[in-house]
């Protein structure tokens, strides 16, 4: 066995309702004025009365900052540490998809004030402490509650990523009830996402470990058991609780042995059209499988049992491979998901660019088992159209 590092959160809650012991446990960790981080959807909602009804119970003041977009921008995040700051905030709280998330990690180091934002940006940059951080997902996709990594717009189709095992919260609450009220489409989406991230992880050239490579399977196994359930029956509590639980695994399985090409693939969708994340990725994952059929069609095969329990399969891995492939294609188009990029509105002339942009991301293409050259991306992108 080869030596390998695996980091993840220390304590995770699970339980539908257990988002009404969040008082509690920002209480056990000390926090006395928290920030909780969350959209405006959320609040529209009610997703938070009794998370903030413990709150009041256990004396925890709080600030609430409900100005979370979706792909947040710099601003978004700067004017949440100003908030916090005269707050005077000992605790941060995320609560929401991924968005939210990803700026409450960031927020609990910013606050502090010990380094900037443009100082962070990168790989390990963060040289001081944090605060206190819990992370509540009301999604089954993103996995960003178990992730060391946060993804900021910093201009009109750009992103950059701040990537640190500081960004890992102390704690992560898991409760089923918060993802009943989700649309079918955001369900389909965020959970062929998550499914994204286990079928990555798996198949990563870099730092794939054991421990990851169990969690991407059982998160594989969950969310194909239940997502068409959770989708269609989407007050189905046994589903939605297997969805959220999957998605976390595939968030620890990818924070270890990160993600490929699909998602440098996904990125220039979501940054030119506002494609949302899952369905950028949906939308070129049966491609991307095609393509590294090739180098990765033997740990395809041992995946696709988890994907597709009742299928007999062949004993030929590339056959396998191309099953999965169809599979996902059948899938999102069941699911109610667009399967085709010419059906987002993006014209046929655009993809030379979507693959320049695509060749950018080599953070992510250097774990992808197929090395992806300019006109492979093109092709793949064709083959999306």
């Amino acid at each position: 066995m080869n030596e390998f590092t695996f980091s993840t959160v220390a304590d995770v809650l699970v339980g539908p309702g257990t988002s009404a012991q969040l008082g509690d446990m920002a209480r056990g960790m000390g926090i006395t004025r928290a920030l909780l981080v969350t959209d405006p959807g959320i609040v529209q909602f009610g997703l938070l009365e009794n998370a903030e009804q413990n709150l009041h119970s256990n004396h925890i003041a709080y600030t609430l900052y409900a100005d979370v977009v979706a792909d947040p921008p710099e601003a978004v995040v700067l004017g949440a540490v100003k908030a916090a700051q005269s707050f005077g905030c000992d605790g941060v709280i995320g609560f929401g998809g991924g968005s939210s998330m990803d700026v409450a990690k960031l927020l609990a180091v910013l606050i502090k004030g010990e380094q900037t934002l443009q100082e962070i940006y990168g790989v390990d940059q963060i040289s001081g402490g944090r605060l206190p951080l819990i992370q509540v997902p009301t999604t089954a996709g993103t996995g960003s509650e178990a992730t060391m990594v946060s993804i900021i717009t910093t201009g009109e189709t750009t992103k950059a990523g701040v990537v640190s095992r500081s960004l890992l919260a102390d704690k992560i609450i898991l409760d089923a009830n918060l993802t009943l009220g989700l649309p079918a489409a955001v369900t389909a989406a965020t959970g062929i996402d998550a499914m994204v991230h286990a079928i990555e992880a798996f198949t990563s050239v870099r730092l794939k470990n054991p421990l990851s490579d169990m969690l991407a399977c059982e998160a594989l196994r969950l969310m194909a058991g239940n997502i068409e359930t959770a989708v269609k029956q989407g007050d189905n509590i046994e589903a939605r609780s297997a969805m959220l639980l999957g998605a976390m695994y595939a968030g620890q399985a990818f924070a270890n042995a990160p993600v490929a090409a699909v998602h440098a693939l996904a990125y220039p969708l979501g940054g030119n059209y506002h494609i949302p994340h899952g369905l950028s990725n949906s939308l070129v994952l049966p491609h991307v499988l095609r393509f590294n059929a090739p180098q990765a069609s033997d740990l395809y095969a041992q995946l696709a049992p988890l994907i597709l329990p009742a299928t007999e399969l062949p004993d030929d891995p590339l056959a396998v491979s191309e099953m999965l492939a169809e599979h996902f294609l059948a899938l999102a188009a069941d699911l109610g998901l667009q399967t085709r990029l010419r059906d987002m509105n993006i014209a046929e002339q655009d993809l030379p660019m979507l693959a320049e942009q695509a060749m950018l991301q080599q953070r992510l293409l250097i774990n992808n088992p197929r090395d992806v050259s300019y006109d492979d991306a093109l092709a793949i992108y064709q083959q999306a159209y």
